[in-house]
């Protein structure tokens, strides 16, 4: 769980790669059924499935998704300064970070800073080799 750039996808990655399962990001899960409603509803069992079965890593950058989360979910809030948030940016947009794009990182930075998260990553302070480890062992 984190705002764009920050990391997310690198640390979910890394947690594929030692613990395995599924990597399903933002909006991936409304490929499962024809309506929004219906993917909803079905993603929402395979997570509730997955609480006490096989891992699934769900990437989220948006508020609106914390709500399929099930009981029972182990969160992660990852995080990155703004200024390494607007660098990544930028790369990604080929070196040009317009300013209306700008504004909406400031404006969005920190938003999921008060949530309940059972582990916090910040992915400009934290080794991520280290983190990985650690929460394979608190598993």
């Amino acid at each position: 769980i984190g705002e764009n750039c920050c990391g997310k996808s690198t640390l979910a990655d890394a947690l594929h790669v030692k613990l395995g399962g599924h990597v399903v990001t933002g909006k991936d899960y409304l490929r499962m059924a024809k309506s929004p409603t219906e993917a909803a509803s079905l993603f929402q069992q395979k997570l509730q499935s997955a609480v006490n079965g096989e891992n699934i890593l769900y990437v989220i950058s948006e508020k609106e998704h914390l709500g399929l989360l099930p009981e029972g979910a182990i969160r992660i809030l990852v995080t990155a300064d703004l200024a390494t948030i607007k660098e990544r940016f930028r790369a990604r947009m080929r070196g040009n970070l317009p300013a209306p794009v700008e504004k909406m990182l400031e404006q969005k930075h920190g938003m999921f800073d008060h949530g309940d998260y059972a582990f916090r990553f910040s992915s400009t302070q934290d080794d991520l080799d280290t983190f990985v480890q650690a929460f394979e062992s608190a598993l």
